[in-house]
């Protein structure tokens, strides 16, 4: 049983943190409820290979998240790797380079995954100019190197840029500015190559980073958020909110809004609903 009720989160970045966030605030708040004698076995466990977790973000807040999966009871492991994952245990490479296997009930892999196999098909197809593995290499204007006619971008896309949503939403947006633009102007010519225009008619991309939030649990989360020259950090139940009012305004349409909100406000009322039929 005990092996069971232990947890495994791995990946000390934004998703693996929220997650493990989430996944404490579930067992806190509705599982007490219901399993109160159970409850108190369950771990959860977050395994990071760097030695820090959310590397992108202000030490201070670091710290801040660190302290709160303490209180929390969230183990963290720092500086160890993931080596094997079998049924019903892991194994792991620690600091000090031995190894060993941790007994685990559920776990969710939330670090680095390999391309898709369209991703390998096409860099195999350019393989004097594809050298990196883990995607698709870029030029500037997210034009794949060695290939014509093609344009990567998103997490399959080694841009020099880390593998952020709002990295892709910024790199789509430009592209399909870019790209309507360029055929507009050349569409009275059948012959225009707009591959090679794109580097004489645009700038290149560059990403503006709009900032960073994660939850952390507890109705807690954090900020790494631009101003002009420096950046503000903050954590805290008033950024919990601010996180929640950032998340609405991302969704695509009214209805998702409506429909993300209402489950917010059940939740907040009757708790998680946890049936199934």
């Amino acid at each position: 049983r005990d092996r069971l009720l232990h947890m495994v989160v791995v990946g000390g970045g934004p998703t693996g943190i929220e997650y493990a966030g989430e996944l404490h605030d579930f067992l806190k708040d509705d599982l007490a409820h219901w399993y109160p004698k159970m409850a108190d076995r369950v771990r959860i466990t977050l395994v990071e290979a760097l030695p820090n977790v959310l590397p992108a973000f202000d030490k201070k807040l670091i710290d801040y998240t660190q302290s709160t999966f303490l209180e929390n009871k969230i183990t963290i492991l720092t500086r160890t790797m993931v080596k094997q994952v079998d049924e019903k245990s892991f194994v792991v490479q620690n600091p000090d380079g031995s190894r060993s296997e941790i007994p685990c009930g559920l776990l969710v892999w939330a670090t680095g995954i390999k391309p898709q196999p369209v991703v390998s098909r096409i860099r195999s197809q350019f393989a004097e100019a594809q050298t990196n593995a883990r995607g698709l290499l870029v030029d500037e204007y997210l034009r794949v190197k060695g290939a014509k006619d093609v344009w990567a971008l998103g997490d399959c896309a080694l841009s020099g840029y880390a593998p952020l949503a709002q990295v892709a939403s910024q790199q789509g947006k430009w592209l399909a500015r870019r790209l309507n633009s360029l055929a507009a102007a050349a569409k009275d010519d059948a012959d225009a190559d707009i591959f090679a225009l794109m580097e004489e008619k645009t700038k290149p991309f560059k990403y503006s980073s709009q900032g960073s939030l994660a939850y952390i649990g507890s109705e807690k989360a954090i900020a790494d958020l631009p101003f002009f020259n420096r950046n503000i950090t903050a954590g805290g139940i008033a950024t919990f909110w601010f996180w929640k009012s950032a998340y609405l305004n991302e969704l695509f349409s009214l209805r998702n809004s409506t429909l993300v909100l209402s489950d917010w406000v059940k939740r907040f009322l009757f708790g998680r609903d946890i049936s199934r039929e």
